[in-house]
């Protein structure tokens, strides 16, 4: 019983913390949240 209310918090919190994380990238724009946007030729042609 208390293993299955543990894992249901740490789905719930793991699940929390993706959304916000995706939430927070999105807000940026799509290139200040890409991987490789330091390395990108579009921000070179801007």
């Amino acid at each position: 019983m208390i293993i299955s209310i543990i894992l249901g918090a740490l789905i719930f919190f793991y699940t929390s913390y993706s959304l916000f994380r995706f939430i927070q990238k999105s807000k940026q724009g799509k290139c200040a949240s890409c991987s490789i946007s330091k390395l990108c030729e579009k921000k070179l042609l801007i």
